[in-house]
């Protein structure tokens, strides 16, 4: 399912596909700017979306073996609920 699939099931429990597209993109934006500011948001069931570090490193150029540093940056991190685990494993309806 990719984003205009969503909002397509969205909308046809809200009857409207404007305000499916309006709510899809408010709810997107919200987590990925509060993300992007360093805080947590957490739905109840759901899971946690949270701004991860992700510490430097050396990596390896596959094709010539050559080593390359890569520096420090910061990761979207999303750690699923146990509502949400429990549906994915068929333990919950």
């Amino acid at each position: 399912m990719n984003k205009r699939d969503l909002i397509d099931a969205i909308s046809e429990r809200l009857g409207d596909k404007k305000t499916a597209t309006e709510a899809v993109n408010a709810v997107l934006d919200t987590i990925q700017k509060t993300v992007a500011d360093g805080d947590k948001v957490a739905i109840t069931g759901f899971g946690v979306f949270e701004k991860s570090e992700r510490a430097a490193r050396t990596a390896r150029n596959p094709a010539t073996g050559a080593s390359i540093d890569v520096p420090a940056s910061f990761v979207p991190k999303f750690r699923a609920g146990a509502d949400f685990k429990a549906l994915v494993n068929g333990d919950k309806k």
